[in-house]
């Protein structure tokens, strides 16, 4: 924790500008090694798939091998039973085709292995590379994250270091908070779009496979099964833009945003109702206002469902002359806010967001009793706006 006294901007800045130019020099290395891995590890997938392909070849030259082997030792045994009507030159062919494509056979099989063994050290090889690769690209974020931090938000996390001791620890949080989401979108789309992106690409390096070994049908199949991959690929990147910034605010404005988000929230939460209603005329506010309004609705219902696990939940805007009366409300469990550990860095940065807008918050809530959070925030007409 830092002293009372007043903080030496000056020098946090020369700490913190060595600090960056540190962390960027590490990023870039781990992104240099993130890159020569991600090299290698194309120029395995090629090689895997080349392996394949001989390991398909090799089974049917070994197929053919056995059947051409079985006839052989037919032959073998008509001749061995019936030696008097075969000259000794032609029962010595039979023994020696025989025994010839015995030998091609095993030599086939034992090609086929040294295949499937140098398969699967690939397939083992490029898991561990990925690996690697996806713990590089987790580090690069999370030291993007403290990039930008150091060079944006930080300006003001000092600022208000000089105010209270509540602001240091609100700052620290703030870089857990943002590592946390990015570590969240970055799971997303790592378990989501870059999956079907990755599925796609392997299956149309295997369309003209198909095309050459079962047919135009079986190509066109393939075609359309990718295209399913794709707009679902695209489905995912929407939902995750959308959690990011619903593009509908800034086309429909804040109250059918807010009911298009409450309605997915209860859809993915079964067993919690969802109620929404605005009261009187709504009005399209500046665009930092409903993103604010949208924020602060989204971090209640957040926190409700995180900690409190409610079967219901209201929400209400009051849209006044001047004012914008907001409550949010909860049937969960509450809790003491003489004892807020959990909850404090979500009322804290509600606070911080209000304050920002001039408004006002009031919480009330007790272990047991559910909790209602209400907002009022002055706001200006977009027609009133310079």
């Amino acid at each position: 924790m830092f002293p009372n006294d007043k903080i030496d901007i000056a020098s946090l800045d020369v700490i913190f500008n060595r600090m960056l130019e540190t962390i960027t020099n590490s990023k870039d290395d781990i992104f240099i090694i993130s890159e020569q891995s991600r090299r290698s590890f194309e120029d395995m997938q090629n090689e895997l798939e080349i392996v394949r392909q001989e390991i398909s070849m090799i089974i049917d030259e070994g197929d053919n091998f056995e059947k051409l082997t079985q006839l052989a030792k037919q032959r073998l045994v008509q001749v061995s039973k019936a030696f008097n009507k075969y000259t000794e030159e032609q029962v010595r062919a039979a023994y020696e085709n025989a025994n010839s494509l015995q030998l091609k056979l095993s030599l086939s099989r034992e090609r086929e292995k040294q295949l499937r063994d140098k398969r699967d050290d690939l397939e083992r090889r490029m898991k561990k590379l990925y690996d690697t690769i996806e713990r590089a690209d987790h580090i690069v974020n999370q030291v993007n994250v403290v990039i930008n931090y150091l060079t944006t938000d930080l300006i003001h996390v000092s600022q208000a270091l000089e105010q209270a001791k509540i602001k240091q620890e609100f700052g620290i949080r703030i870089i857990a908070a943002q590592e946390e989401e990015r570590k969240r979108l970055s799971r997303e789309i790592h378990d989501g779009p870059a999956q079907m992106m990755a599925n796609v690409l392997m299956r149309s390096n295997l369309i003209d496979r198909t095309f050459r070994e079962r047919g135009v049908e079986a190509a066109v199949q393939e075609i359309s099964d990718l295209k399913g991959s794709v707009r679902n690929a695209l489905s995912e990147v929407r939902r995750i833009i959308y959690d990011l910034r619903p593009m509908a605010l800034d086309d429909l404005g804040i109250v059918p945003t807010l009911k298009k988000y409450l309605s997915t929230v209860m859809e993915y939460n079964s067993g919690v109702d969802i109620q929404f209603q605005s009261y009187s005329n709504e009005k399209r506010i500046s665009s930092d206002y409903e993103v604010s309004i949208f924020r602060l609705v989204q971090e209640c219902v957040t926190n409700a469902l995180k900690h409190g696990k409610p079967t219901e939940i209201s929400v209400k805007i009051e849209w006044l002359r001047s004012d914008i009366n907001i409550v949010v409300k909860d049937n969960g469990a509450g809790f003491d806010k003489n004892n807020t550990k959990e909850q404090s860095f979500g009322i804290i940065g509600m606070t911080e967001r209000v304050e920002l807008l001039n408004g006002t918050i009031d919480i009330t809530t007790s272990v047991g009793k559910g909790t209602i959070v209400m907002f009022k925030i002055p706001y200006q007409e977009e027609a009133d706006l310079v």
